[in-house]
């Protein structure tokens, strides 16, 4: 059931057509205050076309709209508000997501088409710090709510295993570094010897020489710099993991920089073969003439490869491998001119399927106000922050429930899911500050709301010994913001998905808790023997959606909290 596609198809109808259902769709509305109706028609734009003031316009709409899909049609201020029919919609609403269950708001739109999404993605040899935390969970989010509007996403992890940082990193290994120590805390002691390295060369600029050096060493795999670069690999890919279980997070290709090497040379050739590829001050580039970009560095002076040319390998490997229809790449915004300027060049190469690639940019984790800098040791670490919210969440519930089964689990998944809905709530281009407190706060609009929302709703059913095949329609009119709440289902995740924005599942699912949170305090759900059936069943439909939006944010939904 769609009531908005209902509402659109009576205005097409109204309207005679000659304004699109696309462009219909885009101006209906949901008004602020509920006395005005369930959805809205401004009829503001249509003055210019139809030469008449907006209220006469929509009054003229209001006596074509067909009444029995809606129980009431009024005009108000140039709009068209529309009131559902209450009882029908509840109906038909709960009777669908207990049909469909987790499936509900499943959509179609993907058709099975594969897409690749580029996220994490960490420089390894480095610890796996907050400022990862961003894409890290954007990018495993999208890749859920892609699936559920159909989509079969590929997720790729393309580490940061390759560069000149590796050069410098060997560099202050040989001069500083103490075998021992690496293998006794490998992440720890790397950054220190990386922060020691940066350190030194503000006053030393022969060791940025010497690191190009041993980088070159290693791309002319050189025997020593490719064990040391192995090494530093492997251990990093250790912790990383850990991490990853912490956030339940899994990756179809860990394929990194490295990975591409010996598909560079190829991209060189083509674009060699194009006469794309020009010389400027010794480093080979690709210029833009008429797009107003600055020139896309293919090739140093000294022979090595740079983003750009692994990033060209990497999307023409992954349109051979995959054929995707879309390759996302969550990465920050401060990378937008290198994705323009990839996205360009694939273009100029005349593939058309660059038309498909998007960069999902994203807002900084800010710490008193500045980005954090691996290079300066200014870092807070992501493990660290997850173990101590898990802890946190652990002493809430040793204070508030101490007989609560499955401890253990419950207080990681509110642990977690405390730092990815602080994320995740906030619109991704959005900068946030640092605040652990804030993160881990409990109260008001949070991920442990929504959870406790959720163990609520299912406390409710065990009490009430709720039976599912014995399903009612619920007539309260209290039920009524919950109704409207779970009918928008389907189309948050299609706004979700469309816009890259996982924030639109976490808003909607603050909505969805507090309606229901309203409705409990205001109704006794289970004192009234012959109303208790429906209420429940409004109770388990509820459930299973905020069960389905924590899942689609990658968190988890205890049903004890």
């Amino acid at each position: 059931m769609n009531v908005k596609h209902d509402f659109v198809e009576c205005l097409f109808s109204a309207l005679n057509g000659q304004i699109k259902r696309k462009q219909i769709l885009k101006m209906i509305e949901k008004p602020k205050f509920e006395q005005l109706g369930d959805l809205a028609f401004p009829c503001f734009e249509l003055a210019k076309i139809y030469r008449k003031s907006p209220n006469q316009i929509a009054l003229e709409i209001a006596e074509k709209i067909d009444l029995p899909l809606f129980e009431k049609v009024e005009v108000a201020s140039g709009y068209v508000n529309v009131f559902l029919n209450m009882r029908d919609v509840s109906s038909k609403i709960v009777k669908k997501v207990l049909l469909e269950k987790e499936q509900y708001g499943n959509l179609d739109l993907g058709k099975n088409e594969v897409i690749t999404i580029d996220f994490s993605s960490p420089n390894i040899a480095k610890p796996f710090s907050m400022g990862h935390l961003r894409s890290t969970v954007i990018g495993h989010s999208l890749a859920l709510i892609a699936e559920k509007y159909g989509y079969t996403p590929v997720r790729i992890n393309h580490l940061g295993d390759w560069g000149t940082q590796f050069g410098k990193l060997m560099v202050a290994y040989k001069q500083w570094g103490d075998e021992e120590k690496v293998k006794e805390n490998p992440i720890k002691e790397l950054l220190t010897l990386y922060v020691k390295f940066h350190e030194e060369a503000e006053e030393n600029h022969d060791l940025n020489d010497k690191g190009r050096a041993w980088f070159k060493k290693l791309e002319d795999e050189d025997e020593e710099a490719l064990h040391l670069w192995k090494w530093f690999r492997d251990e990093s890919l250790k912790e990383f993991s850990k991490i990853y279980q912490l956030l339940g997070i899994r990756f179809d290709s860990y394929h990194g920089e490295s990975f591409y090497n010996d598909k560079m040379d190829r991209v060189v050739q083509l674009l060699e073969e194009q006469n794309l590829l020009e010389e400027s001050e010794g480093a080979m580039v690709v210029q833009f003439e008429t797009e107003e970009l600055p020139p896309c560095l293919i090739k140093k002076k000294d022979g090595t490869t740079l983003y750009a040319t692994r990033d060209l390998a990497a999307a023409r490997y992954r349109k051979e491998t995959y054929n995707f229809a879309q390759s996302l790449y969550v990465v920050g915004h401060e990378q937008s001119l290198h994705f323009k300027q990839l996205f360009t060049v694939l273009q100029k190469m005349g593939y058309s399927w660059h038309e498909g690639m998007v960069h999902v940019p994203f807002g900084m984790i800010l710490k008193d106000g500045k980005k954090m800098s691996t290079r300066k040791g200014k870092v807070v670490l992501l493990e660290e922050v997850l173990e101590e919210a898990i802890q946190l969440a652990r002493v809430g519930i040793l204070k508030k429930n101490p007989n609560l089964n499955a401890k253990e689990e419950v207080a990681h998944q509110v642990g977690i899911g405390a730092i990815i809905f602080h994320d995740l709530n906030n619109f991704r281009l959005h900068d946030i500050e640092f605040s652990l407190q804030d993160m881990l706060r409990f109260e008001g609009e949070t991920g442990p709301y929504v959870q406790y929302s959720h163990a609520r709703a299912a406390s409710l059913l065990r009490k009430g010994d709720f039976q599912e095949g014995q399903e009612r329609i619920i007539e309260d009119k209290e039920a009524w913001p919950i109704i409207t709440a779970l009918m928008s289902f389907p189309d948050v995740v299609k706004r979700s998905y469309e816009g890259y924005d996982p924030s639109q599942v976490a808003k909607f699912l603050i909505e969805l808790s507090k309606a229901f949170n309203k409705y409990y305090g205001s109704v006794r759900i289970l004192d009234d023997p012959e109303q208790k059936q429906a209420r429940l069943t409004l109770v388990y439909s509820v459930k299973m959606v905020l069960k389905e939006g924590l899942r689609l944010l990658g968190m988890g939904a205890p049903d004890e909290m």
